[in-house]
């Protein structure tokens, strides 16, 4: 028998703060049942009291007022259940058959790798298939949709960094020579490295990943659009990390990312840690990938680690990853992630901020850090000569047998180079004279040099279609003038072929040919022509018995050096000029 009692506004405030701590350990019956014994217990007016202090309906009060008074008219419910089974409203795929095929269906037309589907790879939200089933006549809501899509086995993705693309078939060899110089370095007591360059980092108020905790309401305020700033510029870190000592060092660069400063990091950390580490080290190795600054074609990269092994001492072994593999460098795992973290949520406003982060980095295994900054100017573009590269290979680099482009050791000092080879005589200074002197005309060249050097300027400057405009030095070494006109007058006065004037002269048939024969036009032009009776010179023979006779010493025609079958020649028209 219910009582009429009135409820006071302080006891129904102090019904709604007992309403609130119970609610969170209460399920939906039993909510329902305690609001009831509690609006019993107030009598009249107890209905609508409870409802408002719990924010309850009153008929769900009165429910459970009802199932309170009544404990036997409680249906018993399974272990974990609220409700009776069946109760509760039927479940959309059950008052529409079609539901669940029309939805396999669009999840099929959606599906990532249907190279038949004009949609592959496209996104489809829980959204976007609500208003597909409605399309379709269907009533589905989005909690519906996720509930079937998880049953069928699907799960929202990412994106898996897994594919690494095109495979050297001699990687996992690699892999394994890499992990075997390490583990003979560090068990010998010789510093092994690992070396990378880090992602280049914009310095400025910039946007970085990860959380921090602050005061609530309180973040760090940051640019909302990531344009570079060309006054604050970007930082290039390069890090070396020692295996053995689980040590991290790291160069923040201010300039570009180059061969010379990676060399210049790996320098300064021997300097500032190596050396006293490893004070009787005579070998270093270094690990590092195959791409960036220290890349294992760069010709920089060899010619900077050449000089500091000379200035160190040291042997210098490098070892490259193959290509696509740098993410199993032990500088990735070991070293970078941890800096990136102890930078995250934390904008890198200078260069100088970036350095105190780095060398604050530390982990629980023991992993320390040293940081500097390196505000050099390393210019990009710097060429490697190829004489240079050409002693390195030769004297400098040791490659190993196992992919020497990967494997190679450069040592302190160079290898005693081989000896040199004694050259070809050069021609003798006196030949042009003699040749001169052979063909009746020794004064010769005064008579026409200036001409010949002045029609050979005229014939190149229309050649080319304009005057010279500096001259370099470089190109093919051409013949002196003397002996071109020399040749010439042989040719005009002697009759003597190409092939034994280039047999003579040491040099080859064209070389002589197409400049002399130009000479030739120009030399009957200032009068030198042939003379009546004049013999006919064709063979060595017959040019040293002609030299015998005027008392003119020939060497190269001396000592038979040239015989009648060097000097015979298939054809000695003059070629054309090129």
């Amino acid at each position: 028998m219910m009582c009429r009692v009135a409820i006071a506004d302080g006891d129904e405030a102090a019904l709604a703060g007992k309403f609130a701590v119970m609610r969170p350990f209460l399920d939906e019956r039993g909510w329902r049942v305690y609001l009831g014994t509690e609006a019993n217990a107030l009598g009249y007016g107890g209905v609508a009291a409870v409802a408002r202090a719990a924010g309850a309906s009153e008929t769900t009060v009165a429910k459970g007022a009802a199932e309170a008074a009544d404990r036997g008219a409680l249906p018993v419910l399974e272990r974990g259940r609220s409700r009776r089974a069946g109760a509760g409203r039927p479940r959309a795929e059950e008052v529409q058959p079609g539901l669940r095929g029309a939805l396999d269906g669009l999840l099929e037309d959606g599906k990532r790798g249907d190279p038949g589907s004009p949609l592959t790879w496209s996104v489809l939200s829980l959204r976007d298939l609500e208003r597909a089933m409605a399309a379709l006549g269907l009533r589905c809501g989005k909690d519906a949709v996720a509930r079937l899509m998880h049953q069928d086995g699907w799960s929202l993705q990412g994106m898996a960094k897994v594919l690494e693309g095109s495979r050297h078939p001699d990687r996992d060899e690699q892999f394994r020579r890499i992990g075997a110089q390490a583990g003979e370095f560090t068990a010998a007591g010789e510093p092994a490295v690992s070396v990378d360059g880090k992602k280049k980092e914009q310095l400025g108020p910039y946007h970085r990943d990860g959380r921090s905790w602050r005061p609530a309401g309180n973040p760090v305020e940051v640019r909302d659009h990531d344009f570079p700033d060309q006054e604050l510029g970007k930082i290039a870190p390069y890090g070396i990390y020692d295996i053995a000592a689980n040590r991290g060092f790291v160069s923040v660069g201010t300039s570009h990312d180059t061969a010379a400063f990676a060399v210049n990091a790996i320098r300064r950390w021997w300097q500032a840690e190596g050396a006293s580490r490893y004070p009787h080290a005579t070998r270093l190795l270094v690990t590092c990938d195959a791409g960036g600054s220290n890349s294992s074609v760069s010709r920089l990269w060899k010619h900077e680690l050449a000089l500091l092994a000379a200035e160190t001492g040291l042997r210098i072994t490098v070892c490259h990853f193959p290509p696509g593999t740098s993410k199993w460098n032990k500088i990735e795992h070991r070293l970078f992630c941890h800096i990136t973290r102890t930078w995250k949520a934390r904008p890198l406003m200078t260069a100088e901020d970036a350095v105190a982060g780095i060398a604050a980095t530390v982990t629980a295994q023991g992993l320390k850090c040293t940081a500097v900054l390196d505000d050099g100017d390393y210019p990009e573009g710097v060429q490697v000569s190829g004489t240079r590269m050409k002693h390195l290979n030769g004297r400098v680099i040791d490659r190993g047998p196992f992919h020497g482009e990967w494997n190679y050791t450069l040592l302190p000092a160079p290898r005693p180079g081989p000896a040199p080879e004694a050259g070809p005589a050069g021609p003798d200074p006196a030949l042009p004279a003699a040749l001169a002197a052979l063909a009746g005309v020794p004064d010769l060249h005064d008579r026409a040099g200036h001409a010949w050097a002045a029609d050979r300027e005229h014939r190149l400057a229309l050649h080319r279609g304009r005057p010279r405009r500096k001259n370099t030095g470089h190109g093919i070494r051409l013949l002196a003038p003397e002996t071109v006109l020399a040749a010439a007058a042989c040719r005009i006065r002697l009759g003597m072929t190409w092939t034994l004037l280039a047999r003579v002269l040491g040099v080859h048939h064209s070389s002589i040919s197409v400049p002399a024969g130009h000479a030739v036009t120009l030399l009957e032009g200032l009068g030198i022509t042939p003379e009546p009776g004049a013999p006919r010179i064709t063979t060595a023979a017959a040019l040293r018995d002609h030299a015998t006779a005027l008392g003119i010493t020939i060497n190269a025609i001396t000592g038979h050096n040239i015989t009648d079958r060097d000097s015979a020649g298939p054809d000695d028209t003059p070629e054309p000029d090129s």
